[in-house]
């Protein structure tokens, strides 16, 4: 019995002492779990005072614009002639010859060209080179490919007057969602400060040619065209004081505009003909520009293409060369090859400042063809990059490495999207 006695209270005292460790364990975990609360709770506050005194970053927003340019619009007799045989009798269809322009056009927010020629209509009577005089629908086809920003300012600007401009300008003045400039209806149009956004971003554009081929602006109607003179006999910019004395009228032009837009384009009609390098002329106008904080010089007139450079944070495409002619052919198919260049426009904003950046430069080349130099019709436009290249232009491949070369000849490193099949 004592024994029996014996083990349970050894039993007893085993059951206390196993209580007495289970009691002990579940107050130290109770207690480390509090003192992980208590760790827990304590740094919360803080991470909240230290929000609450210190003032947040400025928020960030960054949107961007894509804009497109092609050259010359020069709308020769072949040219609209074939346009008239495309539309079988109802006036005059030139979409067919920039099916391929158009796919890629309509990928960009603006698309830039230049209206080398005035858009009179049929009641000026149609007329080609020397003086030309184009149908309406030369400006409804390049509107419905996509292109919404339109140079006016040219050589043959004046080839019917000061009705040519007039009609020109009412045509243009029934589009509402383009911006056009260089060729004004009244004093109170060209002084009219043009601004256009896409993406929040705002731009506008500024046109002046070097000249109207002899052609006399009427006296008191300075404003029907901006005529920025050069002497290119003078061959030296610096002692040309007509041309020099215009640049206070340029500066005054800018300075009205450039900090009421993100983004100030000008457009250049200057230039030597069927010269592929910058004239001394063309350099001046671009440097000044550059200096007076111009965003982007576009240039047209020489009607083949010139290099493409930046000076100093201004872009500058000094000739886009043709982009619908029907100008002859050479060896060389210079006033048949163009460029269809594009870059992108990023605008970052904060609290206190915004920023523009320009990059993702590409220069594509386009080739301007028809069937013969007899009756040049079936015109197409199409871009090296495209399989079509081939069928229409057999020497593609070496064509296409001349005017890569003349494209990079002020810089290296400038971007000209590869031939189809590379």
């Amino acid at each position: 019995m004592k024994q029996r006695n014996r083990r349970k209270q050894s039993n007893k005292l085993i059951l206390v002492l196993l209580l007495l460790i289970i009691i002990l364990s579940v107050i130290l975990i109770v207690k480390q779990q509090d003192k992980k609360e208590t760790v827990d709770t304590s740094k919360e506050p803080q991470k909240n005072t230290v929000t609450e005194n210190q003032p947040s970053e400025p928020e960030e927003k960054t949107t961007s614009m894509s804009l497109v340019m092609v050259g010359d619009n020069l709308i020769h007799e072949s040219v609209y002639m074939d346009a008239k045989r495309h539309a079988n009798g109802n006036g005059y269809d030139f979409r067919p010859m920039i099916t391929r322009i158009k796919e890629k056009v309509q990928n960009y927010d603006v698309a830039y060209y230049n209206q080398e020629t005035i858009l009179g209509g049929t009641e000026l009577n149609l007329s080609g080179y020397p003086t030309f005089n184009s149908p309406y629908e030369a400006g409804d086809y390049m509107i419905d490919a996509g292109f919404n920003l339109v140079s006016t300012a040219t050589n043959h600007a004046l080839d019917k007057g000061e009705r040519g401009i007039l009609y020109s300008r009412k045509y243009w003045d029934k589009q509402n969602d383009v911006l056009v400039a260089g060729t004004y209806s009244s004093k109170e149009q060209r002084d009219e400060i043009q601004i256009k956004e896409k993406n929040g971003i705002t731009y506008t554009m500024l046109n002046y040619t070097y000249g109207t081929n002899g052609s006399k602006v009427p006296s008191g109607k300075d404003y029907l065209i901006n005529v920025w003179p050069t002497d290119l006999s003078i061959n030296d910019p610096k002692k040309d004081t007509k041309y020099q004395a215009y640049k206070e009228r340029v500066k005054q032009d800018i300075a009205k505009v450039r900090n009421k837009v993100d983004v100030l384009i000008v457009a250049m009609h200057c230039g030597v003909e069927y010269k592929p390098t910058a004239s001394s002329y063309q350099k001046d106008e671009a440097e000044f520009l550059a200096s007076e904080g111009v965003d982007i010089v576009i240039g047209t007139h020489p009607h083949v293409i010139e290099p493409v450079e930046w000076i100093d944070d201004t872009i500058v495409f000094y000739s886009l060369g043709n982009f619908i002619s029907s100008q002859y052919r050479d060896d060389n198919y210079n006033k048949l090859i163009g460029l269809m260049s594009s870059l992108t426009i990023t605008k970052t904003t904060n609290e206190e400042e915004s920023t523009i950046k320009i990059d993702k430069i590409e220069n594509e080349l386009l080739y301007t063809s028809y069937k013969n130099e007899q009756d040049r019709r079936d015109i197409q436009v199409i871009p090296f990059s495209h399989p079509d290249i081939a069928k229409y232009l057999p020497k593609y491949e070496s064509i296409y490495e001349r005017y890569k070369n003349v494209v990079q000849s002020y810089d290296e490193n400038m971007y000209v999207v590869p031939v189809y099949g590379e």
